[in-house]
């Protein structure tokens, strides 16, 4: 028959195997992947047994009835022998009186064996095929009603449909699990979609690129300057540049030229008037932004017009303000100072004063400058002055814990916890992110607080930005701490240095450093660094601090020593925290982790083990989150431990489940989920953002030369609390630091905060020349002097 011939894969010469599933094992709802039973009729292939387990991707699958399976024989470790399946295919009757019977049973309701008999007649033995590939061929079956016939079609769309759909994809290239992500966005229509616009997987598939759809838009005659190619090479190259370089627009100029060398070949070249005409073509179709020669993607567009309006919104807002006299906040400021027993500086009670004063303020400076200790007075003086209490147990669901603290990790969100003794949550938190369908709140249900205190600011990226200030009421204080010299926002933007630099907002920064009794001669590197250079001694030994030189491919064996004598010191692997810039390579993170697993947690018998990829875990194994579960409560950056490691026969999801301990909130990872995590002994620059370790190791070799630069090693070394071991080569740290601008992003968020809110507001001077000092006791025991 037509409809058994037309699937071309499915040869007989080509391994398969014919069978009935009798018993679903497993089935993932999300992604149909599903493990079954099936009983052997036929087969190719080399299996002696009446039965294998068929493993793949399987949306619509019916037990008892008869499929034709082409893919390999596996061996599983622990489930033994199964059978891999690529494509499969159900099998149709081979006669009329057996398409009859089909036609008519319990699948198609409504068709009854005379009406079937009418079709086979109409439409002869090829009728499934002919009703798949053109539905108005049912209008000729006599006595079929367009109801019966619509249901009909849609049913074969359904079941036969599908089955051609993933074969057809399979002759495009994709493998099973990338087709079921494509037939799960777009359904029936697959097909027509890739055959109209195949570009289109770019923007709406994950792990599809727009090489890869460029490829097949190429073996759909879309070569050259075809409109479609040429729209989603733009976009694509604009949405490169938001997410790896953290971009708001790129110039249009840019944005031809870039787009032109990446469409054009030898033989098509493609002109700066093909780009032109089609960027024209997406600002029709909402897809661009223009604005004064520059090109947005709309979300980031609408991001930064959304912040301005809402600071807007927020510094003219005149409803907080209650009336202080100078008296009133030196008397509650002298209270504090009492309890606390220490004296803040001239420049810290001014910047206290000004967020009191302030509907919104900004607190800006490095490491040791004491942000901490005025977030802390800043919320004890405004709940003396305002009558607001800071018990916890004072206040419920209908009547909210008026000051809110908020961080972009929930490990910054912990430490200011921790600084301050009140609760603090992460942003997404705060917002009641829910995944992919959106936040709790907006500017249409705001969040309840009379003061707000952001702290890492430099973190957050635009889009994070508008939601978290949209979603402010208007009679809300904010104040907004960060170091403008720290990395930028992993996402687009750079809001905090655009906010300093808008000059539109009161600004207290803070510079002078406050020292423990014997100093600190890790701040005292951070703010070299921070001024493009690096101290004279920076070899010599000191109390917490170490530089050990040595070449790239010592770096491993050099950590792993280090790391030895800290542990033989007593401290924990949470304690010690390597951070390198770059995942690959002989000196990379991913090296580093290998080698610190195997040292700080060996394998043993009593410790189960699980494989992911080209990863072990180990019970006990320290671990990163890489992305944000607001359902779990953990989000990207946080550090967990490995408490638990089940088998499948030991779980009801009958897969290898990994549970983790975050601080004691512990999350389950299914085997296949094993993605979001990754061993962190060693962990990128970037993800140690808003963390502090009681040891920090450090190296710096030429092999990172790409992505050394001045904010990446001054973050790096700021995340040090107690010691810090550097390691590598000291020309290395010298070329990182001369390098200061290759992280500046295009943005015009500083030029319209100038132009919506009119003339700058002042900003507030510190004192110059001023040695700040605050009581800090010194350590009274230091067992860390070198490794």
């Amino acid at each position: 028959m037509a409809d058994q011939s037309s699937f071309d894969l499915f040869s007989e010469e080509q391994k398969y195997i014919k069978g009935t599933p009798h018993r679903i094992i497993f089935q993932n709802n999300d992604n149909a992947y599903t493990v079954m039973q099936v009983k052997i009729e036929e087969t190719n292939e080399q299996v002696e047994e009446k039965e294998i387990v068929v493993i793949g991707f399987f949306p619509m699958i019916h037990l008892h009835e008869a499929y034709h399976f082409r893919g390999k024989i596996k061996v599983h470790p622990k489930y033994g022998k199964q059978y891999e399946v690529d494509q499969y295919r159900k099998l149709l009757p081979q006669s009329k009186a057996g398409m009859v019977q089909y036609l008519s049973g319990d699948l198609f309701p409504g068709i009854g064996e005379k009406t079937a008999e009418n079709i086979m007649d109409t439409l002869g033995e090829d009728a499934i095929s002919k009703i798949l590939d053109d539905p108005a061929c049912l209008d000729d079956v006599s006595k079929l009603t367009e109801e019966k016939a619509k249901l009909l079609y849609e049913i074969l769309i359904e079941h036969q449909g599908l089955e051609k759909i993933m074969i057809a994809l399979s002759d495009y290239g994709f493998g099973p699990q990338l087709s079921m992500k494509i037939y799960q966005a777009y359904g029936h229509l697959t097909l027509d979609m890739i055959r109209d616009n195949p570009y289109q997987l770019v923007q709406d598939i994950e792990g599809i690129g727009f090489q890869r759809a460029d490829e097949l838009g190429k073996a759909l005659g879309m070569s050259g300057n075809h409109p479609d190619r040429i729209q989603a090479g733009c976009l694509f190259w604009l949405n490169e540049r938001a997410l790896d370089d953290g971009n708001v627009f790129m110039p249009y100029d840019e944005l031809i030229k870039q787009a032109q060398k990446l469409l054009s070949t030898p033989n098509e070249p493609v002109t700066d008037t093909d780009v032109a005409r089609e960027i024209d073509v997406l600002e029709e179709d909402g897809k661009l932004v223009l604005e004064d020669k520059d090109v947005y993607l709309p979300s980031l567009y609408f991001a930064e017009k959304g912040i301005v309006t809402s600071i807007k919104k927020i510094t003219e807002q005149t409803a907080f303000r209650d009336e202080f006299s100078e008296t009133e906040f030196l008397t509650a400021l002298g209270e504090l100072e009492e309890r606390l027993e220490m004296q803040y500086a001239p420049s810290q009670k001014e910047a206290i004063k000004q967020a009191i004063e302030s509907p919104v303020m900004l607190l800006t400076g490095g490491p040791g400058t004491g942000k901490t200790t005025v977030i802390k007075g800043i919320v004890d003086v405004y709940a003396e002055l305002h009558g607001v209490s800071l018990n916890t147990k004072d206040y419920d669901e209908d009547n909210p814990f008026p000051v809110l603290l908020v961080a972009p990790t929930g490990r910054a969100a912990k430490r200011m916890s921790e600084s301050t003794g009140l609760p603090a949550v992460t942003i997404h938190r705060l917002l009641g992110w829910k995944g992919g369908s959106g936040y709790d709140h907006d500017d249409e249900n705001p969040i309840k607080g009379r003061l707000l205190i952001i702290d890492e600011m430099s973190m957050v990226d635009i889009w994070l930005a508008n939601q978290l200030f949209k979603s402010l009421p208007p009679d809300i204080q904010v104040v907004i701490v960060g170091d403008e010299d720290q990395l930028p926002s992993v996402g687009p933007g750079q809001i905090l240095r655009d906010f300093l630099h808008s000059e539109m907002m009161p600004t207290v920064r803070l510079n002078d450093i406050y020292r423990q009794s014997e100093g600190s001669s890790i701040i005292d590197l951070a703010h070299a660094i921070k001024g493009g250079g690096l101290p004279d001694d920076l070899l010599q030994p000191k109390d917490d601090r170490r530089f050990f030189g040595c070449h790239q491919n010592q770096i491993v064996d050099a950590i792993c020593q280090v790391c030895k004598n800290a542990h033989q010191k007593g401290f924990s692997p949470k304690d010690i925290q390597v951070l390198a810039p770059m995942y690959r390579g002989s000196a990379g993170i991913e090296a580093i982790n290998t080698a610190l697993q195997a040292l700080f947690n060996p394998p043993s018998e009593q410790k189960r083990e699980l494989t992911f990829g080209d990863k072990l875990y180990r019970i006990g194994d320290k671990v990163l989150q890489l992305v944000n579960n607001p359902d779990q409560q953990v989000f990207n950056g946080d550090i967990g431990e490995i408490v638990a490691i089940f088998t499948a026969k030991e779980t009801t999801d009958k897969e290898e489940t990994v549970v983790v301990s975050f601080d004691g909130i512990e999350v389950s990872y299914l085997k296949r989920d094993l993605t979001q995590i990754t061993l962190a002994y060693c962990c990128s620059i970037h993800k140690s953002q808003g963390s502090e370790f009681p040891i920090v190791v450090l190296p710096v070799v030429k092999g990172y030369h790409r992505m050394l630069r001045r904010n990446l090693i001054y973050t790096a070394v700021t995340r040090s609390k107690e010691y810090l071991i550097l390691c590598g080569d000291q020309r290395a740290f010298e070329y990182a630091v001369d390098r200061s601008d290759v992280d500046r992003r295009h943005s015009k968020l500083a030029g319209k905060l100038k132009e919506r809110l009119g003339s700058a507001s002042e900003s507030i001077p510190f004192p110059e020349g001023e040695e700040i000092v605050t009581e800090i006791p010194a350590a009274e025991d230091e067992p860390y002097k070198t490794f």
